[in-house]
C-alpha cells in the first residue's frame, strides 16, 4: 500500500463527498498555517490546492480554508495525534489525526480498532520519508527523474508516479521534479512501512482492507500509513 493508504475507489465514486472535503480543507488550512499562505511560495499548500481542485472543491471554499490557517478568518486550530497499533492479521499501522478535539478523536479511533490493537508501538517498523506523487505530461522515465532529483526511491503508477525522499530533501526534489516539468499532486511527510506485510487475496486480506477504509472514512483521520503490500 506504500507509505499511506489510499482508499480504492472513494473518490472516483464520489462516495463520502463531505468528508473528502473535510479532510481537504483541513490539510489546506494546516498548509497555510505551517508556511507562506501563499502558494507560489508554498509547495504543500500548492499540492493541497491542487488536490482539492481535481476533486471540484469550490473556489471560494479553497480561498476561505486559505484565510483560516493564515489566520484572516476565525482561528480554527488543529492538533496532530498518532495512533500506533495493528489491524487484524498482525499488519502495522500509524493513523495521523488532524483534530480539534483531542478526546472525541481517541474515543472515536479505539472504536475503530475493536477488531484490531491499538496502542502497541509499530514506529520502529516505519522511516519517515517525503513523499511526491506526480505525472509528466511527455512520459518522462520515472527512474531517470528519480536520479536526477536526488530522490532515494520511487514506485511508478500507472497513471502516477510516488518517489521517496530523505525528509529534509522534500522540498529540493519537489523543486527539481516540478523543474523538470513533472506535475505534482502530492507533496508530504509520511510513513512507510520497512517490511510490509505480504498478503495474498483473500478473506483475510480483505478483512483488514475494510479495518481500514472504515478507519479512513472518519472525519479526523487525515493519513493511515499501513504496512502492507
Amino acid at each position: 500500500m506504500g507509505a499511506q493508504w489510499k482508499h480504492a475507489g472513494r473518490v472516483a465514486q464520489g462516495a463520502a463527498k463531505g468528508a473528502l472535503f473535510t479532510k481537504l480543507a483541513k490539510e489546506i488550512i494546516v498548509a497555510a498555517k505551517n508556511g507562506d499562505p501563499s502558494p507560489e511560495h508554498n509547495a504543500r499548500l500548492r499540492a493541497a490546492i491542487e488536490a482539492a481542485r481535481k476533486n471540484s472543491m469550490p473556489r471560494d471554499t479553497i480561498e476561505r480554508c486559505i484565510k483560516k490557517g493564515a489566520g484572516l478568518l476565525e482561528p480554527v486550530n488543529y492538533d496532530t495525534v498518532l495512533y500506533e497499533g495493528y489491524a487484524p492479521n498482525q499488519v502495522p499501522v500509524i493513523v495521523e489525526c488532524l483534530t480539534d478535539n483531542k478526546n472525541r478523536t481517541a474515543s472515536e479511533v479505539r472504536v475503530l480498532f475493536r477488531k484490531g490493537q491499538l496502542g502497541t508501538s509499530v514506529m520502529w517498523m516505519y522511516d519517515r520519508v517525503g513523499v511526491i506523487e506526480g505525472s509528466h505530461p511527455s512520459g518522462m522515465d520515472p527512474e531517470e527523474a528519480a536520479i536526477e532529483a536526488g530522490a532515494q526511491d520511487l514506485e511508478a503508477g500507472e497513471e502516477s508516479t510516488t518517489f521517496y525522499t530523505n525528509p529534509t530533501d522534500l522540498a529540493a526534489v519537489n523543486a527539481a521534479l516540478a523543474g523538470m516539468g513533472w506535475v505534482v499532486s502530492t507533496m508530504e511527510l509520511a510513513y512507510r512501512c520497512k517490511n510490509p506485510v505480504d498478503m495474498a487475496d483473500g478473506p483475510e486480506k480483505d478483512e483488514v482492507i475494510a479495518f481500514i477504509s472504515a478507519i479512513d472514512e472518519n472525519d479526523d483521520v487525515h493519513r493511515v500509513h499501513v504496512g502492507l503490500k
